[in-house]
Formats: structure tokens, sequence, C-alpha cells
């Protein structure tokens, strides 16, 4: 009787890590934290400046 060999059949099912999650998150959380970065430029600047009114989508880092 023959035997089967599953050791090689294992090797060629191998899952890849999805990278395109990982990637998008951490593309996500730099975009989050730019706007945080924005919003605390904004209110360091009216700290500042009681005059200054500006808008965040207006700044331009």
């Amino acid at each position: 009787m023959d035997r089967l060999d599953y050791g090689g059949a294992l090797d060629e099912v191998v899952e890849r890590p999805s990278r395109s999650k990982s990637s998008s998150k951490k593309r996500k959380w730099r975009e989050i934290e730019a706007i945080k970065d924005k919003q605390r430029l904004l209110k360091e600047l009216q700290d500042i400046d009681n005059s200054f009114d500006f808008d965040a989508n207006t700044l331009v880092l």
C-alpha cells in the first residue's frame, strides 16, 4: 500500500497575510493624526491671537 505524503501539499497551501487591510488602517490613522494636528495648531493660534479666525480646511501645512 502506498503512503500518502501530505507534507508537500501543506507547503503549497500557504495563506499570505492581507497587506491591504493593514496598509489601509495605517493610512487612515495617518489621516486622523493629520486632522488632529490641524486642530491643535488652530487651537494654539487662537490661544495666541484671539482675533484669529481660520477654518481648518483653509489652513495649509
